[in-house]
C-alpha cells in the first residue's frame, strides 16, 4: 500500500519594507487562499524590517523553520519592492538551502533597476525604449538640458521601485526639479525619460518544466492620466482588456519580445512585461519580477485567459522551480 504523498510546506512570504507593502499582503492573501491544499501546506509569513513572522511567530532566520513545524521547504515569494524584488531576500533564501518562485539573486537586483535592464535588453529584436535622463543622487542636474533633450511632457520616474510609486509626468521645466526629488525618496536613482505616447499594455511569461507559456497580452487604458498608483489599484480607475486591441502582427511581435527578453535576462517562475505600443512598434516600460497576484492583477486574468487558474498557475511555477 502507498503512503500518501506528504504536502510541501511553503511559505508565501509578503509585506516588505517598501510603499509597495500593503499591495505585497494584499497579493499574499489571494496566493495563500489558491494554494492546492493536498500537495501544499502554505503558511502566510510577514515580512517586515528583518523579522518574519507566521501569526505572529517568529521564524528561525538561521535554518528558516518555525516552532512545531520545522524547517519550511519552499519559499513563494510575493514581496514587491524591497526585498523581495530586487533580490536580496533570494540571497537570503540561497544562503539557507531553500528553493523559490522568483528569479535568482543576481536577475533579480538587475531587473529592479530600470536602467540596467534596459541595457541588458539592448538589441532584442522588435522591442524600442524611450530616450532618458539618468540623474543620481548627489549629483548636480540641469532641468532646462533634461527638457531639451527629451522633450515635454516626460516621465520622472524612481529608477528601483514599482508601483508607480514616486513617478510624475512633469509638463513643465519647473515641475521637473520637484519631479526628481519625489523620486528620490523611492529610489538613489532617477530616471528622466521621453514620454511615448500611445496604448500601454502589459504580458505575462513564464517558461516551466521547459514548457514555454507566453499569455495574452493586456490593454490597460486608465482613467488618470497614465496609468499610476490609483490606477493600477483602485477598482474601477482602469479598464483592462484581455486580449489587447492591436493588431495580430503587433501582439507577434510583442510576444517574441517578451519572450526574447525574459530568455536574456535570465529570469524564472512567472514575470510581467509592460510596453507602449506606438505606431505599431512595443517600447519597453520595465519588468515585474514578482507581478501583482490579488484577484483583479493582470497575471492571473492572463492565466484565466488561456484556461489556468491561479492553483494552476503556481503548481506549474512550484513544480519548476523547487529543484
Amino acid at each position: 500500500m502507498n503512503n500518501p504523498k506528504i504536502p510541501i510546506k511553503v511559505a508565501v512570504i509578503a509585506g516588505g519594507n517598501s510603499s509597495e507593502r500593503e499591495v505585497s499582503l494584499r497579493s499574499a492573501k489571494q496566493v495563500f487562499e489558491s494554494l492546492d491544499r493536498e500537495l501544499y501546506t502554505p503558511y502566510l509569513i510577514d515580512l517586515k524590517e528583518i523579522s518574519m513572522t507566521c501569526n505572529g511567530v517568529e521564524i528561525n532566520k538561521n535554518d528558516f523553520s518555525l516552532p512545531d513545524v520545522g524547517r519550511l521547504d519552499y519559499a513563494l515569494i510575493v514581496v514587491h519592492g524591497t526585498p523581495g524584488e530586487n533580490g536580496i531576500l533570494q540571497g537570503y533564501l540561497d544562503l539557507v538551502g531553500v528553493p523559490y518562485s522568483s528569479s535568482s539573486t543576481l536577475v533579480s537586483a538587475l531587473t529592479f533597476d530600470k536602467e540596467l535592464t534596459k541595457l541588458t535588453l539592448g538589441g532584442v529584436e522588435g522591442m524600442e525604449f524611450a530616450d532618458q535622463v539618468i540623474v543620481r543622487r548627489g549629483e548636480k542636474y540641469d532641468t532646462q538640458e533634461i527638457a531639451s533633450r527629451l522633450r515635454l511632457p516626460l516621465f520622472v520616474k524612481p529608477n528601483a521601485s514599482g508601483s508607480s510609486f514616486g513617478v510624475t509626468k512633469a509638463k513643465s521645466v519647473e515641475q521637473i526639479s520637484s519631479a526628481i526629488e519625489e523620486a528620490f525618496e523611492q529610489s538613489e536613482t532617477v530616471m528622466c525619460e521621453e514620454f511615448i505616447e500611445g496604448t500601454e499594455i502589459s504580458q505575462g511569461v513564464m517558461i516551466c518544466s521547459g514548457k514555454e507559456y507566453v499569455l495574452p497580452i493586456t490593454e490597460l487604458v486608465s482613467h488618470n492620466e497614465f496609468f499610476d498608483y490609483e490606477a493600477k489599484y483602485t477598482a474601477g480607475m482602469t479598464d483592462e482588456i484581455t486580449p489587447a486591441r492591436i493588431a495580430d502582427e503587433v501582439a507577434r511581435r510583442v510576444s517574441k519580445a517578451t519572450l526574447a527578453a525574459y530568455k536574456k535576462l535570465g529570469c524564472r517562475g512567472v514575470v510581467r512585461i509592460d510596453y507602449i505600443i506606438r505606431d505599431g512598434v512595443p517600447y519597453f516600460i520595465e519588468v515585474n519580477g514578482v507581478p501583482g497576484m490579488s484577484a483583479a492583477s493582470i497575471v492571473p486574468q492572463q492565466w484565466a485567459a488561456i484556461g489556468l487558474t491561479m492553483q494552476d498557475g503556481w503548481r506549474l511555477v512550484i513544480e519548476d522551480t523547487r529543484g
